[in-house]
């Protein structure tokens, strides 16, 4: 199974990346019906990239970390301008100078207390890309990284791979999803991410009735210890938005969700990079 390889404004050519994919997809989940379609995505107005003050040198140590570059302040003119009606646009990276990279989290299988704690600690931001038959044992825990101010966004109810199901399911994984997020966080998802990054043109017209604006791939994903790139130079590049999961012991060969993104840190501060948040570079529809 390959996923639908477009080329556009914001999606370049992905030659030989659903190894990756299949990869760092995720786990599948059990078959069942969908709900009917939500609200549309009511975001609100991006914020600043450092409304609170930056983590001290104490909070990086004491996660064996030394701190990131600050995150510059997010362009006035977002660099993606999504439209309220249309075929969705498919993006892997953010078009931006700035010298920064985006991280997202899926599924939501994992959820360990102390990722909590180290992101109140750190402050890292973060999009999180939910699953509801990963999610639904315990809601309240995303709760707590939302209120931090990371948004979340739909990843389908049961992580099926969507350019193997007709449009009438795909609608089904994408609504229910939407209609579920929407009633626990409080706010309608503007992005989707399909499951194992595959997608055709079913997907896009379930993900534009659904609710969704925008659907969300990506340029490098997070293993235990390295990333893996898609580019053969193995570097980050300004915009880059990284792939990572919800996951422990089990998936990850007995590390930790806050060791692999301890990580994943150490490997964007090596590049030099900051993190910033993805939805402060994305223009919501009007209205």
């Amino acid at each position: 199974m390959r996923p639908h390889i477009r080329q556009g404004k914001f999606h370049g050519a992905l030659a030989g990346t659903i190894a990756v994919a299949f990869a760092v997809g995720g786990c599948g989940a059990s078959g069942g019906s969908g709900t009917s379609p939500a609200t549309a995505p009511s975001h609100p107005a991006p914020t600043g990239s450092s409304p609170n003050p930056g983590p001290s040198v104490t909070a990086w140590h004491k996660w064996g970390l030394t701190p990131l570059p600050e995150p510059p302040k997010p362009p006035a003119d977002k660099p993606v301008k999504l439209s309220a009606t249309g075929t969705v646009p498919v993006f892997t990276h953010i078009p931006t100078s700035q010298k920064v990279v985006f991280i997202t989290v899926d599924d939501g299988q994992e959820k360990d207390p102390k990722f909590v704690a180290m992101m109140r600690d750190l402050k890292i931001p973060i999009t999180m890309f939910l699953m509801n038959d990963a999610v639904k044992s315990d809601y309240a825990y995303f709760k707590q990284l939302q209120a931090l101010g990371n948004p979340i966004e739909n990843h389908t109810l049961h992580h099926p791979a969507m350019n193997t199901i007709p449009l009438g399911r795909q609608k089904e994984e994408v609504c229910g999803d939407q209609k579920i997020l929407t009633k626990e966080y409080g706010t309608a998802p503007l992005l989707f991410r399909p499951p194992y990054g595959a997608y055709n043109s079913n997907t896009k017209i379930a993900v534009g009735e659904c609710g969704p604006r925008a659907i969300v791939w990506w340029r490098e994903s997070m293993q235990i210890r390295n990333m893996q790139y898609q580019d053969p130079d193995k570097k980050l590049r300004p915009g880059d938005i990284i792939l990572a999961h919800f996951r422990g012991p089990s998936e990850l060969k007995g590390a930790t969700m806050t060791q692999m993104f301890t990580n994943l840190l150490k490997r964007i501060q090596e590049q030099g990079f900051a993190v910033a948040r993805l939805e402060n570079y994305i223009q919501p529809p009007a209205g």
